[in-house]
């Protein structure tokens, strides 16, 4: 039998992916799936600590609380609708925000939202420990592709 290889899981697609296993929570289910997910990881060369230690991440459930309100978040990514969020950021302050979700992400040791904040006029990354609730909206997003709002990845020249 020829030996075929495959190509590599896009970011996009390691993200969808990590969040669903994260939705999982612990049960069998998902142990096997994220075993799963991290043997796909062995077969890359990690020479890099921000690499590991994301797909690290990537493969550990979220805590139970911060699992609720990724279900609500991931539901606004897949309906395509304004979550409205409120947030606290590193000082401490909170606020509240309507967001266009683009896509949710892993970086290190944490998860992000990333999407169009209306109240800023921009794209932002929200990191989810910092996310104190996420309610859901009727309101349509409007739609944006996620490769054009990852960080973390080259750019091609314009």
């Amino acid at each position: 039998m020829a030996n075929v290889t495959t190509p590599p899981l896009t970011t996009a697609e390691i993200a969808a992916l990590a969040l669903s296993l994260a939705l999982l929570g612990e049960g069998p289910q998902a142990l096997a799936a994220r075993h799963g997910l991290r043997s796909v990881f062995d077969h890359l060369e990690l020479d890099d600590d921000v690499i590991a230690a994301t797909l690290d991440t990537l493969t550990r459930p979220l805590p139970p609380e911060i699992a609720r309100r990724a279900r609500t978040i991931a539901g606004a990514v897949t309906g395509r609708q304004v979550v409205r969020l409120h947030y606290r950021d590193a000082a401490g302050r909170v606020s509240s925000r309507d967001v266009e979700p683009v896509t949710c992400l892993v970086h290190r040791d944490h998860w992000y939202l990333v999407g169009w904040c209306r109240a800023k006029a921009g794209i932002r990354a929200f990191r989810f420990d910092r996310i104190v609730a996420a309610e859901p909206t009727l309101v349509p997003a409007r739609p944006h592709r996620p490769d054009r709002y990852l960080p973390f990845q080259r750019r091609r020249a314009a």
